[in-house]
Order: C-alpha cells, then sequence, then structure tokens
C-alpha cells in the first residue's frame, strides 16, 4: 500500500507542477523527482529468443561531419531538403518512416526504437558494425551503436554485433599495403573489450555471440582461425547462410538474410549446425537504381500489407528454431524495415506483439510514439523533459498505465 501510494504521489506532483509552475524559474525543475526504475522483461508465450537486425548509419545535417545529410538517406540522387506539400522529405527509399528521416545517435530516436522493439515482444538487437577504424563513416556508425549500446540495459534489451568485414576491403583499396588480418584482429580485440563485456551481451554456450556478414572479405577457415584466436574466449561465431564452408571449423552455424530463394529449403538445413538463427522479412524492394547507387537487384518480395512477414514469422516458430533475426529494424535503402512508416503505419510490429505472445497492442506503441514527438516538442525545457524521463522509466518497467497518465498530461496542456 506505501508503495502504490508513493507512485501516485510521483504522479500527481510531476503533473501539478508542470500545471503550475513558471516556465522561466530555474529551480523549478528541484520540485520534480524522477525515480529510476530497473527494466522488467514482458511477458511472452513464444520462447523464441527474438533480435532485431539494426542499421545505425542514418545522419542528419545537425548530426553530420559535414553538415550534409548522410548519404543513407540521399545515396547519389535524393535531397531531404526538399520537401512537398505536406512536409514529407526526399529520401532515398520507397517508404518513408513515420517520425521522418532521422539521426542514428539522437538518444530519443534510440529511446524510440527501444522502447517499441520492447512493447513488440523483441529480445533485443544484432547491430550492423563496420570496425574500429576512422575509414568512410565508420567512426560515425560506432558512435552510434555505442550510443544505443549505453541505453541497452536500461530498457532491458540484449545485444550483439554483426560483423562487416567488407570494411578490410575498403582499408585495402584505400592502402593496398594495409594488413588485412592484423586489422580484422584489431577489431575484434576493440569488440572483445568494449563489447562483449557488456552485462547486455548476448552470450550462448558461454561465449559471446558474434555474427559476419558475409564473409565478403576472408573466404578461407585458415583466415578466419588467426581473426578469431586474439578472443578469448573464441566466439559463437555465426556466417551467412550457405557461407559456412568459408568458415569452418572456426564458425557455430548459419543465419538466414533475405533474398528471392526459398526459407523451407533453408530451415531444411538447420540441423547440420550447432546453431542456427532463424529470419523474417517484411519485404525487399531497394532503391539502389533510383538512388544512382549500381542497377540494384532484379527482384522484388512484395510486403502484401504484412503478410509477407506474417507467413515469415509463422514458418520461424514452424521451425523450431531457437534463435530468430528480424530483417531489418530500419534498413529503408532495401525496403526491409519493420519499424512504423507511413505506408505501414504499426503494421509490422503488431504483428510481432501477436508473434511472440505479448498482452500489448498498437496503442502502447502509439504511446511510445508520443513520447518521440514530445522530447522534440519540449526540447530545452527541463521540466518537461524530466516528466518525460518518468514516462521512460515507467515504460521500462513495464508500468504503462502510469506512462501513459504523464503523455496524455503533457499532450493536454500543449
Amino acid at each position: 500500500m506505501i508503495k502504490g501510494f508513493l507512485y501516485s504521489g510521483i504522479v500527481l506532483l510531476m503533473v501539478s507542477c508542470f500545471g503550475s509552475c513558471d516556465d522561466d524559474s530555474p529551480g523549478n525543475t528541484d520540485n520534480i523527482l524522477v525515480k529510476e526504475y530497473a527494466p522488467v522483461d514482458v511477458p511472452k508465450t513464444n520462447g523464441i529468443q527474438t533480435w532485431a537486425h539494426y542499421m545505425p548509419w542514418f545522419e542528419t545535417r545537425e548530426t553530420s561531419a559535414n553538415g550534409q545529410w548522410g548519404q543513407h538517406w540521399t545515396m547519389n540522387t535524393r535531397n531531404p531538403d526538399i520537401m512537398d506539400e505536406t512536409g514529407k522529405r526526399e529520401i532515398a527509399s520507397w517508404f518513408y518512416p513515420l517520425i521522418g528521416p532521422y539521426a542514428s545517435g539522437d538518444p530519443d530516436l534510440i529511446e524510440y526504437h527501444l522502447l517499441l522493439m520492447k512493447y513488440s515482444g523483441i529480445d533485443g538487437v544484432l547491430i550492423d558494425w563496420y570496425g574500429s577504424s576512422d575509414l568512410n563513416d565508420y567512426q560515425a556508425i560506432r558512435n552510434n551503436a555505442e550510443a544505443m549500446i549505453n541505453l541497452l540495459d536500461k530498457v532491458g534489451l540484449d545485444f550483439a554485433m554483426v560483423y562487416e568485414d567488407r570494411s578490410i576491403s575498403a582499408a585495402v583499396v584505400k592502402d593496398p599495403g594495409f594488413d588485412r588480418i592484423a586489422g580484422a584482429q584489431d577489431d575484434m580485440l576493440y569488440m572483445e573489450q568494449n563489447y562483449f563485456v557488456q552485462p547486455s551481451y548476448i552470450i550462448i554456450d558461454g561465449k559471446p555471440l558474434l555474427l559476419v556478414f558475409g564473409p565478403e572479405e576472408f573466404h578461407d577457415p585458415d583466415e578466419w582461425a588467426e581473426i578469431l584466436s586474439v578472443l578469448s574466449p573464441e566466439p559463437c561465431f555465426i556466417v551467412l547462410n550457405y557461407k559456412s564452408h568459408e568458415t569452418t571449423p572456426c564458425s557455430s552455424g548459419e543465419y538466414i538474410w533475405v533474398d528471392n530463394s526459398s526459407l523451407d529449403a533453408k530451415y531444411a538445413g538447420m540441423n547440420a549446425f550447432d546453431h542456427y538463427i532463424g529470419g523474417a522479412y517484411p519485404g525487399f524492394r531497394d532503391y539502389y537504381e533510383e538512388g544512382g547507387w549500381g542497377t540494384g537487384f532484379a527482384w522484388e518480395i512484395d510486403h502484401n500489407n504484412g503478410e509477407t512477414f506474417e507467413t515469415n514469422l509463422q514458418k520461424a516458430g514452424n521451425s523450431g528454431v531457437e534463435f530468430l533475426q528480424l530483417i531489418t529494424w530500419n534498413d529503408f535503402g532495401e525496403g526491409t524495415m519493420i519499424e512504423p512508416t507511413l505506408e505501414f503505419e504499426y503494421e509490422f510490429l503488431e504483428r510481432m506483439q501477436n508473434f511472440a505472445g505479448t498482452t500489448f497492442q498498437k496503442a502502447e506503441l502509439w504511446k511510445i510514439n508520443k513520447l518521440y514527438t514530445l522530447r522534440k516538442e519540449f526540447s530545452g525545457r527541463q521540466k518537461e523533459q524530466k516528466i518525460l524521463d518518468q514516462a521512460f522509466y515507467y515504460f521500462v518497467s513495464l508500468q504503462t498505465d502510469k506512462a501513459v497518465h504523464l503523455i496524455d498530461s503533457l499532450m493536454a496542456t500543449r
């Protein structure tokens, strides 16, 4: 009873202060008590560990090193400064994020994405990562990834890295004398020292999970043996479907990725591996040709109003797979995003909620969107931001009604 009274008192105090305190008073934020709560796992009836493949590579004019929109919003032909009569920006995608184009390192954006994942029954993120060098935009990608990692424990989600060994190929193009093996070893050590030690890092069989996208650069198992030898313990190393012959015996299995081949055929071979990560994607429609990034792919996969994603989720469930990768959270360039968009709104996340067997629905996802909107609307206003901080802690601890109450109270004052 005392605990319930304390929670109610916090809500009442914060809302009453918002309604009565003078915005110009520098001391008024001291009256707002923000109580931090530990994250609570979302109850699910589906035991498959489900992770969203995440691209931390988006930049806006405000966050990019050169003051320009990042290449993943522009490619070579689009200009997000051009807007239509509704305010929709021109971006290199057939689909448009519900909140508009964003910067991956924005803490408000990270909060929004992670809360949406949590309330969709997603257990964590597999972060696309281009290594420890500062070549191209790799430093920005690394910084954005680490900004997300810093919030994962507070939200209660796990993570692992997906290594893009093509970053080594780029280093060789720049410097033909570059030591490929040593460069990859440096990347391994960076992950071991900065990521594998995190409490939220995904561990399988006592080893940190590590995926490679491909491999694209190293195709000889002996090379991978040398690269991974610097790690202790060596990771649970999972490679792209049909690529394990390039990494065995260093790898423990394969993972599914989106293409125009049969998912059933991929699952039929899963028992050949110690570990297998299934895959579910909502569709595929790349923008590469229109964006001036080559000819693009010669095939598409129709999103079919969410039915494609539903079918792929069910295939994963029927396969008996222990782990599932959602492909992807936000690859707008290839049209595989499941985050909310103007075209699909919350369709994919609602289907994920049903697959996971959560009690949450679209209503909670919509309130998380409002949290993000209010963060931006009240930018720089400490009092309102503290109230939103409290809403965040209510969300992560599944005190959802209290989070909604605070958000609704703020929305009513606009």
